[in-house]
């Protein structure tokens, strides 16, 4: 299934089933009042989706079939406002598991770094970049913030301190449910459904304040920095999602083309590594990390005000925004 996050004409959010091939969306809790003749508390959000278990998808999945037969609850999908699926995730983890990311980034700060010193010392290159032991050993990852989060179509806020925003190409999971000291054998269990995600980054401060070292903070917490969706496709869209070709247009022209064959540690790496005696819950989300060659900074290209980025993800589908500067 696919599933979105969208606003209603007056504003409000609402959960929807989208039919893609169809083009439309159908409202899922319009859908049980007008079918069933009472609301469906499992419909209130996505986060309810995901809380009421398979049974709240298998009641979904019956309701959008009727609803399509019999016409009710189905809006043009060109019609609606997407929001970010899950508008405000209990918990956000962005990892780092893509080693020619490390590498090339690793190239681009130093970059940032010689400009912001005024220096000419030579710049590395990607194979003479050391990759941590941590990085090989474990899914590394910083938490994100989760009040940030827009989603496709909306604009994002250039932040003012920052010369040199950049975006970056990740998928990432929603976890289905609560656990802890979770298997790898059992962690695929644990994902809902995957996403595509847009973390935006201001690399000038980013390459400043991780001299310190700690971080990063401002140079990916800013408001509309965090960019989910367009909808969540549930596993059974992806049989194989370490096997999606992904891709990065800035204003219509290619600068990414990847993949997420990458990959050292998978989702399910993750989820075990992170439950180690923690308990996870049900709607937060794990991101990838960025794909190799899958951002600016990697590829020493900057986007400016006005342009639209738009990621795209094998099976999962586009997401689009603009970048504004404020006055």
């Amino acid at each position: 299934m696919i599933l979105a996050t969208f606003h209603r004409q007056d504003g409000a959010l609402a959960l929807g089933l989208v039919q893609r091939e169809a083009g439309l969306i159908i409202d899922a809790q319009v859908a049980a009042q007008r079918l069933d003749g009472r609301p469906e508390p499992r419909f209130q959000s996505m986060l309810s989706l995901i809380d009421g278990g398979p049974a709240a998808l298998d009641r979904l999945r019956e309701l959008g079939r009727r609803a399509m037969a019999e016409g009710l609850a189905c809006l043009p999908l060109s019609s609606v406002r997407l929001a970010a699926p899950v508008p405000q995730p209990p918990q956000m983890r962005d990892f780092s598991v893509f080693e020619t990311h490390m590498r090339n980034a690793a190239v681009g700060m130093a970059r940032l770094r010689r400009h912001r010193q005024q220096a000419d010392w030579p710049l590395p290159v990607p194979e003479q970049i050391q990759i941590p032991e941590a990085f090989v050993q474990q899914p590394v990852y910083y938490k994100t913030n989760r009040f940030s989060v827009v989603g496709h179509e909306h604009e994002v806020q250039w932040p003012r301190y920052s010369q040199r925003l950049d975006y970056e190409l990740e998928f990432g999971i929603f976890l289905a449910r609560r656990g802890r000291d979770i298997s790898r054998s059992q962690a695929r269990d644990y994902i809902f459904g995957y996403t595509i995600f847009n973390d935006f980054s201001a690399r000038d401060a980013q390459e400043f304040e991780m001299t310190a070292p700690f971080g990063p903070t401002k140079g990916k917490d800013f408001d509309t920095g965090n960019v989910l969706g367009p909808w969540i496709v549930t596993p059974d869209e992806l049989p194989d999602p370490y096997a999606l070709r992904m891709s990065a247009r800035v204003n219509g022209e290619l600068w990414s083309d990847c993949s997420s064959a990458g990959m050292v540690h998978q989702f399910e790496d993750m989820i075990a590594h992170v439950s180690r005696d923690e308990t996870l819950h049900a709607g937060e989300f794990f991101g990838s990390g960025t794909a190799g060659g899958g951002c600016g900074l990697e590829l020493d290209r900057w986007i400016q005000p006005g342009d639209v980025i738009e990621l795209e993800v094998e099976g999962i589908g586009k997401l689009r925004n603009r970048v504004v500067r404020s006055p």
